[in-house]
C-alpha cells in the first residue's frame, strides 16, 4: 500500500447540507479529491454544522444525544465546529466562506467552478437557480464539469417542491413500514435516517462513474439521484414481491428474512442489556439447546427443523428471552460463540467506542484537539482499498478554516481585494449574529 489516492487531482465545490449530499463528498474526499465546502456566513442551514447556531448546554440536555451531544455537554462559542452528528462528515474536507448572495460573492462562487471538476448539491430545488446558477449555466462556466444533484424527492413531478430530512425520504420510499418492533406503527421509528447515507454512496459511486465517462470521452454529466428513489432501494425484496407476486410486506421486527429461527434480541442481566441471538442453521440450534441446558421444552422433536420452530416462534422468543435474562451479557457472547452459535452483545455509543474487537479492526483513529472539540477517536471510512491507503489524512474541516487557501493561494488575490472581501463579509471566521435559516 502507498500514498496514492485514486482521486488525487480532482476538485469538488461543494454546495451540500445536511448528511446525505455531505456524505456523498466525503467519500469523495476519502478517495483523494480536494474537496472545497462552500459555507454562507449569512445563512444557517439547519442540521448542516449543529442543531443551532446559538447552543447552550440546557439544550443540549434537551436534545438526543447524537444531536447535542457536544463535548461535555457544552457546546461552546461556536457549536458548529464540534456537532457530533455533522462534524464525522467534514473528514478530509476544506472549508472556505462565501456570501453568495452578493454580486461579488456570486464571482468567487464561479471562479471555483471554473477550476472544479464536480459541483455536488441537495439544497431545496431552486436555490442555485435563484443565484443565477441552473446547469446550463455551471456548464457554461465549465464544460465538462460533473454536476451531481440528491434532491429529495427528484427535479421534476409531483414532489419537487418537497423538502425534507431523512426521515421523510426513508418514509416515502417506504422503509419506516418495513423496519421496527413488529406491533408499533411507522411514525414510531422515523429517528434512523439510513437514507441519508445510502443516498450518499450512490451519489458517490454515480459521481465515479461520471468521471470515468468524462476520462474516456471528454464530456461532463449532469446526474440526479433522488434520495427517496434511493432509499426505496433499502428494501427490494418487498418492492419486488408486491410488482410481481402482489403481496404486501410487513416489519418483521428483528425476526430474520432469510427464515432463521430463533433471530432476535434478547435481554441480559442487567439494566438495558441486550444480546442478539440467531441459529442460521439446524446444527447451531441444537448446540443453543445444549447450552441452555437441554431443557424440556427445547428438545421437542418438532423444533429440529427451522419450519418446526418457525410455527412456535413466539413461544421459543419467550422461553430463550426468560433464560438469557438471568445471564451475563458478554459471558453469555463469548460462550455461545465458543459453542458456534451467531450471537453478539448490542453495544451503546459509548460501549462501540471501548468494544476490543471493533478496535481491533482499525475503526479508529485518534485525531488531535482543535480549539472547539478535546482528542478524539473518530471513525475511519469502513472500505479498504488494496493500491491506496484511502482513510482521514485531516481533521474535520472547522467552519471557514481554509479561507487563506482559497483566497490566497487557491484564487491567488491580493491583499487589498481579500480586505475588501472581508469588509464584503464573503471572508467571516464565524456565522454572523443576524445570519438567517435556510
Amino acid at each position: 500500500m502507498n500514498d496514492y489516492l485514486p482521486l488525487a487531482g480532482i476538485r469538488i465545490c461543494d454546495f451540500s447540507a445536511v448528511w446525505a449530499g455531505q456524505s456523498a463528498t466525503m467519500y469523495l474526499a476519502d478517495m483523494g479529491a480536494e474537496c472545497i465546502k462552500v459555507e454562507n456566513p449569512g445563512i444557517w442551514n439547519p442540521m448542516t454544522r449543529a442543531a443551532s447556531a446559538r447552543m447552550d448546554p440546557m439544550m443540549c440536555m434537551a436534545i438526543p444525544p447524537w444531536l447535542g451531544g457536544h463535548p461535555n455537554n457544552n457546546p461552546g462559542p461556536r457549536p458548529w465546529n464540534n456537532s457530533p452528528a455533522f462534524i464525522h462528515v467534514l473528514r478530509n474536507k476544506k472549508s472556505v466562506t462565501v456570501d453568495s448572495r452578493t454580486p461579488e460573492g456570486l464571482e468567487l462562487v464561479k471562479q471555483l467552478l471554473r477550476i472544479s471538476d464536480i459541483t455536488a448539491e441537495n439544497l431545496a430545488i431552486g436555490t442555485l437557480e435563484k443565484l443565477g446558477l441552473d446547469d446550463a449555466a455551471i456548464r457554461a462556466i465549465r464544460p465538462d464539469i460533473i454536476i451531481l444533484h440528491l434532491p429529495a424527492f427528484g427535479r421534476t413531478g409531483d414532489y419537487i417542491q418537497g423538502r425534507g430530512y431523512g426521515a421523510h425520504m426513508d418514509a416515502v420510499g417506504g422503509s419506516t413500514i418495513l423496519r421496527g418492533y413488529r406491533d408499533d406503527a411507522p411514525m414510531t421509528n422515523v429517528q434512523v435516517f439510513a437514507g441519508d447515507f445510502y443516498a450518499g454512496m450512490h451519489g458517490a459511486v454515480a459521481a465515479l462513474a461520471a468521471l470515468r465517462h468524462r476520462r474516456r470521452t471528454g464530456e461532463g454529466q449532469t446526474i440526479e439521484a433522488a434520495q427517496a428513489e434511493v432509499s426505496s432501494q433499502m428494501f427490494p425484496q418487498a418492492a419486488l414481491d408486491a410488482a410481481w407476486n402482489g403481496r404486501e410486506h410487513v416489519s418483521l421486527g428483528n425476526r430474520s428474512l432469510e427464515g432463521f429461527v430463533p433471530n432476535g434480541v434478547f435481554p441480559a442481566r442487567g439494566e438495558d442489556a441486550w444480546i442478539a441471538i440467531s441459529c442460521r442453521s439446524d446444527a447451531e440450534w441444537a448446540a443453543l439447546t445444549r447450552h441452555m441446558g437441554n431443557p424440556a421444552w427445547a428438545t421437542s422433536p418438532e423444533l429440529a427443523t427451522a419450519a418446526g420452530r418457525a410455527a412456535v416462534e413466539d413461544m421459543l422468543e419467550e422461553r430463550i428471552a426468560e433464560w438469557t435474562a438471568t445471564q451475563d451479557q458478554q459471558q453469555l457472547f463469548r460462550e455461545l460463540q465458543a459453542a458456534g452459535v451467531t450471537a453478539g452483545p448490542v453495544l451503546s455509543a459509548g460501549d462501540v467506542t471501548e468494544d476490543e474487537h471493533l478496535a481491533a479492526t482499525g475503526v479508529w483513529k485518534t485525531l488531535p484537539a482543535t480549539d472547539d472539540y478535546p482528542e478524539t477517536p473518530f471513525s475511519v471510512p469502513p472500505y479498504h482499498f488494496s493500491k491506496s491507503n484511502v482513510g482521514i489524512r485531516t481533521t474535520p474541516a472547522l467552519f471557514a478554516q481554509h479561507n487563506d487557501y482559497f483566497y490566497r493561494e487557491l484564487l491567488g488575490l491580493s491583499e487589498e481585494e481579500i480586505a475588501r472581501h472581508r469588509e464584503l463579509g464573503n471572508i467571516a471566521e464565524a456565522f454572523t449574529p443576524e445570519a438567517i435559516m435556510a
